[in-house]
């Protein structure tokens, strides 16, 4: 640094310590901000794996969606008796609502278990960036009384 910067850090240090200001340890705050990018990147990675995941869910949902419907086209028979049409409609019916049903709640599941998992790293990344700002100010208020 130039001696005119240096002069300058140096008024606004005298400046800052006459009020009372913590001192900020700038590698300190670079670490933590280094941390709070890993945890975003690993929240991130978290979500992306589980949309990943749904959207599997989803294709395997619809590839057994797609055999049923074949499996109910190949058993149809145009000049069966009508009840047994109306029993056949119903037990597709059937079918069909409780894949759904099913099916949601896997995906439901998968989903919620990619957000608890991003919360969480977030929650912890908080929690230590609350302790870290605890520790530096404690530090720094050890230094000054020294």
């Amino acid at each position: 640094m130039t001696d005119a910067t240096q002069s300058y850090l140096d008024i606004l240090s005298k400046f800052g310590a006459e009020l009372g200001l913590p001192t900020v340890d700038v590698d300190r705050l670079l670490e933590a901000h280094k941390k709070n990018i890993e945890a975003l990147a690993n929240s991130a990675s978290v979500i992306s794996e589980g949309a990943r995941s749904v959207a599997e869910k989803n294709r395997e949902i619809f590839e057994a969606g797609l055999r049923e419907l074949a499996a109910t086209a190949r058993d149809y028979r145009p000049l069966a008796a009508e009840v047994d049409l109306a029993e056949k409609r119903v037990e597709f019916a059937k079918k069909v609502f409780d894949a759904i049903a099913k099916n949601a709640r896997d995906v439901n599941d998968i989903a919620n278990q990619s957000t608890k998992e991003a919360s969480r790293i977030f929650q912890d990344r908080l929690k230590a960036s609350i302790d870290e700002i605890k520790a530096s100010v404690r530090n720094s208020e050890k230094s000054r009384s020294a």
